[in-house]
């Protein structure tokens, strides 16, 4: 059975991460954008990355440029976006598609393990995957769900 750390990602600073190093901590992943109406929610993530980091919670953030072109930079752009707007602490990686033909593996993985009403599809930015302690994804979040809102589902988790 394929689990979330059954994957790789190349980080924002170009080194090859394998997913299993996570193994037994459960993971909030993100595709985030630079631009975006919900770019603000780095805020958010951060503060549960700081609250439930101690209790093994790893937030990974996946910057991606298929929705609105809202994250036209380069790596070091991105990071600098993030350590410098919002103090960002998390695991990024590098850019990714999370659509389509070249859709990064972990997302065509995490799609096809929670999709939504409307289909498996990303539809926006912000969109938020809560694998367990075992690798597999417990819950899908809209783009619209505020990252405090996820806490009693991440709790459950833990």
């Amino acid at each position: 059975m394929t689990t979330a750390y059954d994957f790789t990602a190349t980080s924002i600073d170009g080194e090859e991460i394998d997913l299993s190093q996570y193994r037994g901590k459960p993971l909030l992943i993100v595709n985030t954008a630079s631009q975006c109406g919900f770019t603000p929610q780095y805020t958010g993530l951060e503060e549960l990355n700081k609250a439930y980091a101690d209790k093994g919670l790893v937030v990974l953030g996946f910057p991606c440029n298929q929705f609105g072109h809202q994250e036209p930079g380069d790596a070091e752009e991105i990071k600098n976006f993030c350590n410098l707007t919002y103090d960002v602490s998390f695991p990024m990686f590098g850019k990714v598609d999370v659509n389509g033909k070249d859709a990064h593996p972990l997302f065509a993985w995490l799609r096809s393990e929670k999709s939504t009403v409307l289909g498996s599809r990303i539809k926006w930015n912000f969109t938020k995957f809560l694998v367990n302690k075992e690798g597999q994804v417990v819950d899908r979040f809209p783009p619209t769900a505020k990252p405090a809102s996820l806490s009693g589902k991440i709790e459950k988790v833990l």
